[in-house]
């Protein structure tokens, strides 16, 4: 016996409320609204797009198919009621694929909120077919909105869970987040640190010249007036020689002038011209002398020399002042770190500062803030940061040079400010205000 279509659409009706998921309700419309009335293909247009078609369990949104169902429900959705559509009342820009995607006869059935639903067959429609679908369509629509009512309220259900304990509940909740973020912690910083001597004896090159030998190793212990490194100093003995002959031969000139001016009045005249060169030269020789015993470097004070691989020094040119080596006193260590900034928050001299070493991460050298740079340098890698000194509150067996995070702690702020600074901090500059 065959069923009627009342029938049917109740026993559709049916599914469609007790439908679980969207994808379910969507393959309920396109394929089994066929137990309605005959049809060979439909296609479900949600807010834009093609969601589902009949007889494909998923839709590939870039296939030919569907990219021409997009543009003719794209224009469908212009007309707000129902209504059957043939080839001859489309652009033809539409209208010279129609034959190849869907039969002769369509119906464009509106869902409402720029969605609707098109059936397709090669059989006219008949106006009792369409008022059927047209139904269908209505209790399938109120299905959906139903379905997704949970979705547009933030996943709360509308009545059942707007109770008064509930309420209560969001109000403790809403009052526990407010007083956390009310909650005052210390302001603290991270930012690249090491260990520095705290005043080393900065050791430069005396003159230009070449770095002959290094008579001291790297971390070597040494003493005051010990011999540290020496130039190359042929070409100082080179030139002092050519000073010491010139010397020579300036004062024999002059005691020949001199001899001379006894009988001739014109000789006298260059005794003054000859004088002065004589001095020019001894000036010369004094020079090179001094040169001479600065190519040999020596201990300012005892500590410790701080200078790369001294084969990377050796033969190489330097000019006056370049910095070659530190001579550090082994216990005079204090913190040095670069803030950047971005973070480079107010703290004052006497501020805490801790030091966590990489090598030694479980027992932080503690510090208090000495010096914090006005002016923010150029670093290495072409950022820029803040000069922050430290000096250590008790002496560490750590040496000079390891590297590690140094934390620094500001005054008190809320807990909110202290996790929204740096955020806060991009927004405004991103907008401007």
């Amino acid at each position: 016996m065959e069923r009627s279509p009342l029938a049917g659409l109740l026993e559709l009706g049916r599914q469609a409320r007790q439908a679980e998921t969207p994808a379910e309700l969507q393959f309920l419309l396109v394929n089994d609204s066929h137990a309605l009335l005959p049809y060979r293909q439909a296609a479900l247009w949600l807010t834009g797009s093609v969601r589902a078609l009949s007889g494909i369990v998923q839709v590939e949104a870039n296939v030919p198919y569907v990219l021409w169902l997009q543009a003719l429900c794209g224009r469908l959705t212009q007309t707000p009621e129902p209504r059957v559509v043939t080839r001859d009342v489309l652009p033809e820009a539409l209208a010279q694929d129609w034959s190849e995607w869907l039969p002769d006869q369509a119906l464009w059935v509106p869902l409402g909120d720029d969605s609707g639903v098109l059936f397709a067959r090669d059989l006219p429609w008949r106006d009792s077919e369409v008022a059927l679908l047209v139904e269908w369509a209505g209790i399938w629509h109120h299905a959906w909105l139903a379905q997704q009512a949970p979705r547009r309220r933030w996943g709360i259900r509308p009545r059942k869970m707007q109770g008064g304990k509930t309420s209560r509940r969001r109000w403790y909740w809403a009052l526990a987040v407010c007083l956390l973020v009310l909650v005052p912690v210390r302001l603290t910083v991270l930012a690249p640190g090491e260990l520095v001597p705290a005043s080393p004896a900065l050791i430069r090159a005396p003159l230009e010249g070449v770095i002959d030998t290094f008579h001291v190793q790297p971390n070597e212990i040494v003493r005051q007036d010990q011999p540290l490194f020496g130039f190359d100093e042929a070409l100082i003995q080179n030139r002092l020689e050519v000073a010491r002959q010139a010397l020579v031969t300036a004062e024999a000139e002059y005691r020949q002038t001199a001899q001379q001016a006894l009988a001739d009045p014109r000789a006298k005249a260059q005794l003054a011209v000859l004088t002065g060169r004589i001095e020019e030269k001894r000036t010369e020789l004094a020079f090179g002398t001094d040169q001479l015993s600065r190519a040999r470097v020596l201990a300012p004070r005892d500590g410790i020399a701080l200078f790369d691989d001294p084969s990377e020094w050796i033969g190489r040119p330097v000019s006056i002042g370049e910095r070659i080596m530190r001579i550090a006193t082994p216990q005079d260590v204090e913190v040095e770190a670069w803030v950047p900034l971005a973070d480079a928050i107010p703290m004052a001299d006497g501020s805490r500062v801790a030091l966590h070493l990489n090598a030694s991460p479980l027992a932080p050298a503690s510090a208090t803030l000495r010096y914090f740079a006005h002016d923010a340098v150029e670093r290495p890698d072409g950022s820029y940061a803040y000069r922050v000194r430290a000096r250590l509150d008790a002496p560490t067996e750590h040496r000079v040079g390891l590297k590690g995070t140094a934390r620094f702690s500001g005054g008190w702020v809320p807990l909110g400010y202290w996790a929204l600074r740096r955020p806060l901090a991009s927004l405004r500059a991103m907008i401007g205000w």
